[in-house]
């Protein structure tokens, strides 16, 4: 006769003859994990050090943009003013800063709408159709990777010309549009790949078409990789220099970053201003990160376990 008796999650079989207790074995190491992990020390240490190489810079740029023009060759550089005020903020706001933020916001809302719209119904055909063409146009997307935009600066040059956009905001905009869409699409190809099989077919089966399977399952799925894309696309117009350079000349169209090489060469002597107009022109694509932060690092950190 065999008695089977449970005693704190134990399971013990009492049987005739000599004893005998079965107890399940823990799993190798499980023990050890159950345990206070491993501090890294010397990881920790590092990644201080490092966090103060990127924090310091920041501060100094803050404090320097809130001091007094004359009170900057005096005080300490790391020290907070003694006396803070937003003259500086308020001299670039009154040279013009918002017309330059205005065509910037333009120049990147434009560009990164367009670009993630079309590089997305790309990247859907590539993934999903069978077609050898629509495949084969990926190796096209990639191509581009390979082109500089120094080498087709003045080609642009003379092509806008020619088709009288010369020193308009679509001078920027074409061909911010053209170079953002090759990194684009890959990112996107290369996320869209690991959306399981079954959910297409399964959308299929119920009478779903593209558009349906692309507005309820892709775009769903795809949004780390959608915020990923918007956020790098966008600071690279963002500060986008050699673009508007060559292609632009107009005080009115000027963007952001030519104006803050004005304001480097209108304010060289007041160091306080010109920090004021780089605070500001990086308030935006930071508001941006920190809105899509939580959808940045799951696209960036999507399939490292894979």
């Amino acid at each position: 006769m065999t008695t089977t008796t449970r005693l704190t999650g134990a399971q013990i079989s009492v049987s005739p003859g000599p004893e005998r207790v079965s107890v399940p074995k823990k799993r190798c190491g499980q023990s050890r994990r159950a345990g206070n992990p491993r501090k890294n020390i010397g990881g920790g240490f590092v990644g201080y050090i490092w966090l103060a190489i990127i924090i310091l810079p920041i501060y100094y740029v803050v404090i320097t943009s809130f001091s007094e023009q004359g009170a900057f060759y005096t005080r300490n550089p790391l020290a907070p003013p003694a006396n803070p005020t937003l003259d500086s903020y308020r001299l670039v706001l009154q040279s013009g800063f918002l017309s330059y933020f205005i065509n910037s916001l333009i120049v990147t809302a434009t560009t990164v709408i367009i670009t993630t719209i079309v590089c997305l119904l790309a990247a859907y055909s590539i993934v999903r159709s069978r077609a050898k063409f629509v495949r084969a146009t990926y190796s096209v997307f990639l191509v581009g990777l390979a082109i500089p935009l120094q080498a087709t600066i003045i080609p642009l040059f003379f092509m806008l010309g020619q088709v009288q956009l010369y020193d308009t905001l679509y001078a920027i905009i074409l061909p911010s549009i053209a170079f953002a869409i090759p990194i684009t699409v890959l990112i996107l190809v290369n996320f869209l790949r690991d959306i399981p099989h079954e959910l297409f077919e399964s959308m299929r089966v119920e009478g779903a078409g593209q558009w349906m399977i692309l507005y309820r399952l892709v775009i769903p799925m795809a949004r780390p990789a959608i915020a990923t894309v918007v956020i790098y696309d966008a600071l690279q117009v963002w500060n986008g220099f050699l673009l508007p350079l060559v292609l632009t000349q107009s005080e009115s169209i000027r963007v952001l970053p030519l104006a803050l090489w004005n304001f480097q060469g209108q304010f060289s002597i007041n160091v306080p201003a010109t920090l004021a107009a780089v605070v500001l022109s990086a308030l935006p694509i930071l508001v941006l990160y920190i809105l899509a932060r939580r959808q940045l690092v799951n696209g960036l950190t999507a399939g490292i376990g894979k």
